[in-house]
């Protein structure tokens, strides 16, 4: 019971999916619980007052939060299989800027482009597209960021395959066309068991992701 590994989760969120794929590349058992983000539980609220927010990993009844900390938590705590992370420091600090900088831009640009119309979109579809071309250019011919190994930034930005259908979609866009390299390294990426396990249907996604748009519309 002392050793247990729980997550407080959301199955859409990106984040929470960041967090089931590096738990499965280590072979973790962990219990899942989903929580209701309109109706969040008393444990949620306990375990991070702070943002109150989901995915929240519970490890011998100690909280950690924040999607790309508790990846690096959990590279840390069960170091013996598949690092996450380069040993090397500044291989380890270049994944983690690349890391961040996915954190800080593709999950508001992208709610953009699928939760807003007009002017707005288009500007966001402009600039998600340049993200991701950077994005591409960091990739290069690498087979993952981290070149053979699949590393903290794939953990990163592979959850966000799961919006591609509903970016093409609302955004009128098409991915393979804008971006080959990185639909191409998704794709071999979606070959891993833990990530296609952790990922969404991209259908089911577009469904969840309209309704949560037809609020926004409602309340604005």
């Amino acid at each position: 019971m002392a050793d247990e590994v729980v997550l407080l989760n959301f199955w859409p969120s990106p984040f929470g999916m960041r967090v089931r794929i590096a738990l499965a590349e280590k072979g973790i058992d962990y219990e899942p619980r989903e929580e209701d983000l309109s109706n969040k539980s008393p444990l949620l609220l306990k375990m991070n007052p702070v943002h109150k927010q989901i995915p929240v990993l519970i490890h011998k009844g100690r909280p950690v939060c924040e999607s790309l900390i508790i990846v690096q938590y959990i590279d840390e705590v069960w170091n013996q299989k598949a690092p996450l992370l380069p040993s090397d420091p500044y291989h380890r600090a270049h994944a983690r800027f690349w890391a961040d900088y996915v954190d800080k831009k593709i999950y508001s640009t992208g709610k953009l482009v699928w939760g807003t119309s007009g002017e707005i979109q288009e500007a966001a579809k402009k600039e998600l597209i340049e993200c991701f071309k950077l994005l591409e250019n960091e990739l290069g011919d690498k087979t993952y960021f981290g070149g053979e190994s699949f590393g903290i930034v794939d953990v990163a930005l592979i959850p966000f395959y799961s919006w591609f259908y509903a970016l093409e979609t609302c955004g009128n866009l098409c991915m393979v066309k804008e971006c080959p390299r990185l639909v191409a390294w998704a794709k071999r990426c979606m070959q891993r068991e833990s990530v296609s396990k952790s990922l969404p249907d991209q259908y089911k996604m577009y469904d969840f992701l309209l309704e949560l748009r037809k609020k926004f519309e409602s309340h604005s």
